[in-house]
């Protein structure tokens, strides 16, 4: 007969980098790090993860640490580049942008990677990620100027999803 053993309360809601994230971003909107600061945000970081453990669900455990620095600075460098092309065509007089629906089908699995991959295409100006269609396996997204669809998603599954793979498997 073999026993199983359920992690207990304290093991489950483990997590070092929210809790980080959490006393980091406490001492920046702060801008001071006296005594009571520093004992909030250490407060603040290990207990929120903890009391809120049921409404998180489970850690992601990302396996491919240099992929995910090397994706961050993808995000960052599109980000620049969506900026500058999006100012272009507001700011155009004759700019006629196409505003288009693409249809990106999904081939991640887990669901942070997925809500990852919606935040990321939302955080680029000139597309918006709507709706995680898990019935088609495909996430539509509203950009702002497409005159072609297939790449598009061609090139969000190849700069983001595909990472997104290699870091959680």
């Amino acid at each position: 007969m073999t026993t199983t053993v359920h992690p207990s309360l304290w093991q489950r809601a483990r997590r070092p980098v929210l809790s980080v994230l959490l006393a980091l971003a406490w001492l920046m909107l702060q801008q001071s790090i006296d005594p009571g600061n520093l004992l909030t945000a250490c407060v603040l970081g290990w207990g929120l993860p903890r009391l809120l453990t049921g409404f998180l669900g489970p850690a992601a455990q990302p396996r491919a640490w240099g992929r995910a620095v090397r994706l961050a600075f993808t995000v960052l460098w599109d980000i620049v580049v969506s900026n500058l092309t999006v100012a272009r065509l507001v700011l155009h007089p004759r700019s006629a942008p196409q505003p288009a629906w693409v249809r990106v089908p999904l081939t991640l699995k887990q669901p942070t990677a997925q809500a990852l991959l919606a935040s990321i295409i939302t955080m680029t100006p000139g597309t918006v990620s709507a709706v995680i269609d898990e019935d088609q396996a495909c996430i539509w997204v509203h950009a702002l100027d497409c005159d072609d669809a297939a790449g598009v998603a061609a090139d969000i599954d190849r700069r983001y999803q595909q990472p997104l793979m290699e870091i959680f498997g």
